[in-house]
């Protein structure tokens, strides 16, 4: 981690939010399942449930620390059936991930469902009109006319556009829940609950799998894939994390078929703590690198892990998200909110991260000291200082889930999506 001033804290500030919080009733296809800023910070994306992109822009202002405005918005998967199968094919964006530009005005997102993975373009489209044709001078059609109106264009002001440029798909048998860009900015990868491919972005019908944990015989099933992410600056290294907690650090040099791994991270649990729901709590949600490459942070249900990638002798620090609710596994589980998947994610410094909970709470938590100092946020409002000790479970509301996280690349700006809500927060002038 980057060496940061130590007493300077980040003071949040609510700045902005999309959509309508304060109504009760939310549609299924406008609860948001997916947020990406650019490698800029200018631009914010949004993916919902609908199979919706929608496209914020940052504008300056003088007013609040941060403002965005929407850009763009276009329909990027509809609801499919798959005939061999037998199943429906849902729409929701499951990720969204964007591309270099290739220094045009043009931007380039990835988007993925549970099945079919798409390049966009998003461009500015200059619509032309054609006024219609009639008489001139004011003379009847019925009558001669002196002289013919002829039919000319004229511009209005433009447009934004979004074309599919490349559809990977018939790729995966299982759901897609990760997609990830390399650092060459010409190759991804994307991974399901068994297998993670290697595509080119200019190629669409052939990929190469790179993993492969499919049993022989699927009774033997022990373990599947949650997350993967590329390294941020080295392009032959990914890891990717499992349903059992742990975390492999693979490098595609060694093989095509990546069967083992370069390193391994994971974490003993103690006998004496196991229980019905010890495999469950320990699968793990999702994962991201640091920005400098060193560090992994993982989040599963009840807690965030960071690892320092040279070490596989356990995690540098342990924070527990909301130990109040062990006491509530059982409910948990029969509502299925045990198996929520909590996003993570961090600054550019990597001495901050940042995940969600339930109750319209989400957390940031200051890792430079021996202990993580946290800083519990209510959505739409500022920081509360409840201690865990102080919150009831009883009066959790678990419908009211923080999914969604996203931290700014340069500044301390981070977005953050509930139900069919977007909230922006930066730290203060």
């Amino acid at each position: 981690m980057e060496n940061t001033p130590k007493d300077k804290e980040i003071d949040w500030q609510f700045c902005q939010v999309f959509g309508e919080p304060h109504f009760d009733e939310v549609t299924e296809v406008d609860i948001v399942s997916s947020i990406e800023f650019d490698n800029t910070g200018e631009y914010l994306a949004a993916g919902d449930r609908g199979g919706r992109v929608v496209i914020f822009q940052r504008v300056e202002t003088e007013d609040t620390p941060c403002e965005y405005k929407f850009h763009a918005e276009f329909q990027s998967h509809e609801p499919e059936f798959d005939y061999l199968k037998s199943l429906e094919i849902e729409e929701k964006i499951n990720q969204i991930k964007w591309c270099p530009t290739k220094k045009s005005n043009s931007l380039f997102v990835l988007t993925t469902n549970d099945k079919t993975i798409k390049l966009w373009k998003i461009y500015d489209k200059n619509v032309a009109v054609d006024e219609p044709t009639g008489p001139a001078n004011g003379h009847s059609t019925n009558g001669p006319a002196k002289s013919l109106r002829l039919p000319s264009s004229r511009k209005r002001e433009k447009q934004k556009n979004a074309v599919a440029k490349k559809i990977f798909a018939n790729a995966h048998a299982y759901h897609i829940n990760s997609i990830s860009l390399n650092s060459d900015n010409e190759t991804y990868i994307s991974a399901d609950d068994l297998r993670i491919n290697l595509w080119n972005l200019e190629i669409s019908n052939k990929s190469f799998n790179i993993v492969d944990i499919k049993p022989a015989n699927m009774e033997e099933l022990t373990e599947v894939i949650t997350a993967a992410e590329f390294h941020p600056t080295n392009c032959q290294t990914l890891a990717y994390s499992s349903s059992k907690g742990t975390i492999k650090l693979i490098d595609m040099r060694t093989s095509a078929l990546c069967d083992n791994y370069a390193k391994k991270f994971d974490e003993e649990e103690d006998p004496s703590q196991k229980s019905f729901f010890s495999e469950i709590i320990a699968s793990i949600s999702d994962l991201c690198f640091s920005s400098n490459g060193n560090y992994l942070l993982s989040r599963d249900y009840l807690t965030l892990k960071l690892w320092d990638i040279r070490r596989e002798d356990g995690p540098v620090k342990t924070i527990r998200i909301h130990d109040f609710l062990k006491s509530k596994l059982c409910d948990l589980y029969e509502n299925d909110c045990i198996f929520d998947k909590f996003e993570c994610c961090m600054n550019r410094a990597g001495d901050h991260v940042m995940t969600g909970s339930y109750h319209n709470y989400f957390q940031v938590y200051d890792v430079r000291g021996e202990r993580a100092k946290q800083l519990r946020i209510k959505l739409g409002r500022g920081a509360t200082r409840k201690t865990d000790m102080q919150l009831n479970a009883d009066d959790i509301d678990h419908t009211k889930k923080v999914l969604h996280v996203a931290w700014h690349p340069m500044d301390d700006i981070i977005a953050v999506a509930a139900n069919n809500n977007l909230y922006l927060y930066a730290s203060k002038k």
